[in-house]
Formats: structure tokens, C-alpha cells, sequence
């Protein structure tokens, strides 16, 4: 029997929905202080419908996104409730392991915004230090650039956690991250550095269909969690995800139907991202169970 690691979905688009507050540049990261019952209750439900790894909540929480909204004495206190909040969700809904996340730390699907490569490990390393003792391995995910995965890696594989890397594609023609890089490219800068698993992740299943080949021949764990945005060309530096729109021809069934060919295909870590909400991990998880597999909390290589 084939052993799968389900994750959880997508936080901030769901959050965004669930919340009285209208969005902001900093979207799920301020719900963790004004209305944390909605982020616990959220990571609870994902483990409900089957995740048996969860992230924490902060995507939006990076020092630079904070200090750009002038609210850069918030990240320690943010990184700290996010852990919390999982804990708390994982006491009351049942077992799981907890990711650290390291996410862009300027914006999603935006490469050409960096900084040196040294100040942005120095920014993943603080990151590290914050969410290292309160977490199970580390997920470096939404990476749109070689460097920018090599940095989030290199202070993740610094904690000793297992680190998962998640590089997010074009979402159209030859497999390519939003760089422009090839995947052989990205994989080749993280030579010499421990990964437990390689990912595919926040881009169109179609895009993870065709470039999940080329990953499985770089060899070791594979997997992916796909978005369900029509496109995500409308999001701007600094803008707010209520521009972006859901897919009509995604829903649980069908996106089940996507996460399921990945696997047959050799992947063994599916789970989803933005516009993936519980109802779809749990489709994806009947639909897996019902096909012999066996859901697992395996987080290592």
C-alpha cells in the first residue's frame, strides 16, 4: 500500500472569506491578532478533513511586508501566535505535524523584487530562529527563484528540522519558474543542501501536470499543491489578494481528480493552496482512500 502525505489548503484566501475585516496587504497576517479564533478554527478544520501536515499562518508576516504597512514590532509577536494557534488546533483536532513557513519575503510570484542574496538568508534566518523550537520541519514555499529558494533552504537546513523546498511555476507554456529558470536549474543551486522533499506549489494544476515529470527525474520525495485562481497577473506589489479570482471548474471533486493523477504519476505529498479549502482535502482524501492508498504523517525523506 502506497504511503501519502496529505497537507492542508490554503490559508489566506479562506481567511479573507471567513473574516469581518476587508483585506489588506498584510491579509491573513492580521487576523492572528484580531481574530485568532478564526485562524485556529481553520488549521483545525484542515485536520478535520485530513491534513496530517499543517503551516502556520504566517505567509503575510515577513519583515519586509510588515515594514512596508509600518508594522515591523509585530513580527516576533506574529510568528508566535501562528505557532500557538496551530498547537492549539492540533490539541483539539488530532494529530499532526507542523510546518514553519518561509514564504517570499517581498510578495508572491514577484522574483525580480530581491535584494542581495545575503540579506535575504539573514531575513530567512530570523524567520528560523522565531519558529524553529515551535515547529516540525520547515516548508520554503511559493520560491519564484533559484537564489530566493537556495536563502530560504540554507536557513532552514540551519535548524536541523527536515526542510521541504515548494518552487511556484508560470502558469503557462514550458514548465519554467516565474524567474524564467528551468526546475533542473533551481534544483542544481540547492546541491549539498539536506531537502526531505521537493514541491510544486501556487500555480495552476495544469502547470504542476506537465512540470511534475521533470521533478520525479531529479529523484527523491516529490509533491505539489496547486492554486485555483483564474490567473494571478492581477496581483501587484503591495496589492490585496481580493483582486484575484476562483476557478468555476475546481471544486473539491475535481481538484481531487488533479492532486490524484499527481500521485499515479509518482508525487507523495499533495495537499492544496489558495482557493483549496477543507472540502477539497477531504474529496482528495475519500478519493485516495478509496483507491488503496494510505495518508500518512511521514515528514522526513
Amino acid at each position: 500500500m502506497k504511503k501519502v502525505v496529505l497537507t492542508d489548503g490554503g490559508m489566506g484566501q479562506e481567511l479573507v472569506r471567513r473574516s469581518k475585516s476587508e483585506p489588506t496587504p498584510l491579509w491573513s497576517a492580521r487576523v492572528l491578532i484580531d481574530e485568532p479564533d478564526l485562524v485556529r478554527d481553520l488549521h483545525a478544520e484542515f485536520i478535520r478533513a485530513g491534513a496530517r501536515v499543517i503551516t502556520i499562518n504566517t505567509y503575510s508576516a515577513t519583515p519586509e511586508r510588515l515594514a512596508r504597512e509600518g508594522a515591523e514590532d509585530l513580527f516576533k509577536p506574529l510568528q508566535q501566535r501562528g505557532i500557538e494557534l496551530a498547537r492549539q488546533a492540533r490539541d483539539e483536532a488530532g494529530d499532526t505535524a507542523i510546518a514553519g513557513c518561509l514564504s517570499p519575503l517581498f510578495g508572491s510570484y514577484a522574483p525580480a523584487l530581491t535584494i542581495s542574496y545575503q540579506d535575504t538568508l539573514d531575513i530567512y534566518r530570523r524567520i528560523v530562529a522565531e519558529q524553529a523550537d515551535g515547529v516540525d520541519l520547515f516548508l520554503c514555499e511559493t520560491m519564484a527563484s533559484a537564489d530566493e529558494a537556495r536563502a530560504a533552504v540554507t536557513a532552514a537546513s540551519e535548524s536541523g528540522k527536515p526542510v521541504w523546498v515548494s518552487w511556484t511555476l508560470a502558469d503557462h507554456g514550458k514548465p519554467r519558474l516565474r524567474s524564467g529558470e528551468t526546475i533542473a536549474t533551481a534544483a542544481s543551486a540547492l546541491d549539498g543542501l539536506p531537502l526531505a522533499a521537493r514541491l510544486l506549489n501556487c500555480c495552476r494544476p495544469e502547470a504542476i501536470t506537465a512540470a511534475l515529470p521533470e521533478l520525479i527525474e531529479l529523484g527523491g520525495r516529490v509533491g505539489a499543491y496547486a492554486n485555483g485562481f483564474t490567473s494571478t497577473e492581477a496581483l501587484k506589489h503591495g496589492g490585496t489578494v481580493d483582486v484575484l479570482h476562483a476557478r468555476h471548474d475546481l471544486g473539491p471533486d475535481a481538484y481531487a481528480e488533479q492532486a490524484t493523477g499527481w500521485i499515479e504519476a509518482g508525487a507523495e505529498i499533495v495537499g492544496g493552496c489558495c482557493e483549496v479549502g477543507p472540502p477539497h482535502i477531504a474529496a482528495l482524501r475519500d478519493r485516495l482512500e478509496r483507491a488503496g492508498y494510505e495518508i500518512s504523517g511521514d515528514i522526513h525523506a
